[in-house]
């Protein structure tokens, strides 16, 4: 999906869910961009801590954010990564996992 199909998205689910106007929304989607930005960041970073439980804490936060935008398809792939990190799952693949949200949402993030 392009930048603007998914900020178009956004923009629809944040006016729909919450009854906020355009130009709230507009005002508001710089932050919850930087926001969502972050929260890869410090998913990404979690790898390195080899700990599927660090591992599902970040994914649970980002998951989050995801739904916070509407993006429920993006959040539920951040839940299997929560979902099997808490779990303690030593043999998933969280780098491919996290590499594919990665993808997912760069057009957005940059």
């Amino acid at each position: 999906m392009s930048a603007r199909q998914l900020s178009d998205r956004i923009r629809l689910f944040l006016c729909e869910q919450f009854q906020l106007t355009p130009d709230q929304v507009a005002e508001m989607m710089p932050n919850f961009i930087a926001t969502l930005s972050v929260h890869m960041e410090n998913l990404e970073r979690s790898l390195a801590a080899d700990d599927p439980l660090v591992i599902g804490k970040a994914g649970h936060t980002i998951k989050g954010a995801l739904l916070n935008l509407g993006l429920t398809d993006y959040a539920e792939l951040a839940y299997a990564i929560e979902k099997m990190g808490k779990g303690g799952d030593r043999s998933a693949d969280y780098k491919a996992l996290v590499a594919n949200l990665r993808r997912l949402i760069t057009p957005l993030i940059g």
